[in-house]
């Protein structure tokens, strides 16, 4: 075990002298290669063939300047990018991110994350991410659409139905798709299903916009109720009012649960009647506003500046579903303080590793995103398998797919955890589940 752990130190150094800038990267690294070890020391044969420099190094990154004319005729230039990371297990799979914070540290990190996800799904895709430092908030729509062609103009040729599918991410939703999809047929002439989130008009899947929510709570549900926690009536704390919170907090309330909070990038809402769904909808969906609106049409709920404050409700279950690393150590410790039974991750690894290790310390029930949250590439996947077949299925059969894949990711995740000894880990048995597969495709393909 020894020679192991020295050999996933030596990967580690030699990311930290190769990109010494890109510290998310390097947290997901360290998070992912220091949880297998017990893989590794079963496998020997991966450090003789280097599996995991060769896992951690994208296999192409893109990187491409993006002119683009606003309103008043002026030129503005951003920067696109793509990681395509690995191929082992079928096609780059992975969503398009447009927001300001964009950088290849973010991607490559979201990249490595996306390769394990896909991987535990058990369905043919490998993994990717890609995006820009556009920021869609406050654009007209003439503006994103101007921005979406130029943007697809140099991705296009990087991409293909078995080469690359993106999807949609933070500032990529059914409006950006439909103008980067227009786009690509427009470049190619070809009407095939290269890019998914798509409009249900021209190729789209239903159940892909409740997807990443929806699957959240199946995977949170059998984690507890393998623990014997009933999730009806249960206080739910929810960041975020995306795609992704939204319709966490749609299923969260099927189920049964009280969902008292909702947070954007300004604040958050705490409503302890439990949200209103269908006022939030309005708000987010159909008026694009913030949640700020949210406390002044509904009497009894407040606002409050600022995110991380959303930790310091009183929750039975915490689900951050904004971004990455919302969730620290302080709002760790002010969860635990309240008497948090269990952490679902619903966006891409919104917890930092010192408050995941506190969570986990704390006896506190912890569902991964890479694991939790695959719901919609998973979906996104079902929308190729669609495109392929030029079929369309029913909610309720991809909803029952959907509900099968999230079932058996949380088997896989909870059978590798007791197979290499961290019983209860889920994380660990996420990571470990998903590379095993990743590395067993690698191992056979040979040394490329």
């Amino acid at each position: 075990m020894a020679d192991m752990k020295a050999y996933v130190q030596e990967v580690l150094e030699k990311i930290a002298v190769k990109d010494p800038q890109e510290k998310e990267f390097q947290d997901t690294a360290k998070e992912i290669l220091t949880s297998i070890t017990p893989v590794l020391e079963a496998h020997p044969e991966y450090k003789e063939e280097r599996i995991l420099e060769r896992f951690v190094e994208p296999e192409r990154v893109i990187l491409f300047r993006v002119p683009w004319a606003d309103d008043k005729g002026h030129i503005q230039v951003n920067r696109g990018f793509r990681v395509q990371m690995s191929s082992a297990i079928g096609p780059y799979k992975g969503g398009l991110r447009f927001h300001p914070s964009v950088n290849l540290s973010i991607l490559k990190f979201l990249a490595t994350e996306q390769v394990l996800k896909n991987a535990l799904s058990t369905l043919p895709i490998g993994g990717g991410k890609g995006g820009a430092d556009f920021d869609p908030k406050g654009k007209s729509d003439g503006e994103v659409m101007r921005f979406c062609q130029s943007f697809m103009t140099e991705l296009y040729r990087h991409i293909g139905p078995d080469v690359d599918v993106p999807a949609g991410d933070i500032g990529v939703g059914g409006r950006e798709v439909g103008y980067l999809y227009g786009q690509y047929k427009r470049l190619t002439g070809h009407y095939e299903g290269v890019l998914t989130g798509k409009g249900l008009t021209f190729g789209g899947s239903l159940a892909r916009t409740e997807a990443t929510g929806y699957g959240l709570l199946y995977f949170v549900k059998d984690m507890l109720d393998d623990n014997g926690i009933a999730i009806k009536g249960a206080t739910v704390a929810v960041s975020g009012a995306g795609n992704v919170a939204i319709y966490a907090i749609e299923k969260a309330q099927a189920m049964g649960a009280k969902v008292v909070t909702c947070s954007d990038s300004n604040g958050y809402i705490y409503d302890p009647a439990g949200i209103d769904l269908a006022l939030l909808k309005d708000i987010k969906e159909v008026r694009r506003g913030r949640v700020k609106e949210y406390a002044a049409a509904r009497s009894g709920a407040e606002y409050h500046e600022g995110c991380t404050g959303v930790w310091s409700v009183k929750c039975d279950i915490a689900l951050p579903c904004a971004t990455q690393n919302e969730l620290d150590l302080d709002s760790a410790k002010a969860l635990v303080a309240n008497g948090v039974k269990a952490v679902g991750e619903g966006a891409n690894m919104p917890s930092t590793l010192d408050a995941v290790e506190y969570l986990q310390k704390s006896g506190v029930l912890f569902a991964p995103a890479k694991a939790a949250n695959a719901g919609g590439v998973s979906v996104s996947a079902l929308e190729m398998s669609q495109n392929s077949e030029r079929l369309s299925w029913t909610f309720e059969e991809v909803d029952q797919r959907l509900r099968g894949i999230m079932d058996n990711i949380y088997a896989q995740s909870k059978s590798a955890a007791e197979k290499y000894g961290a019983k209860g880990n889920l994380l660990a048995g996420a990571n470990m589940a998903g590379f095993v597969r990743v590395a067993q495709a690698m191992h056979a393909q040979g040394w490329v």
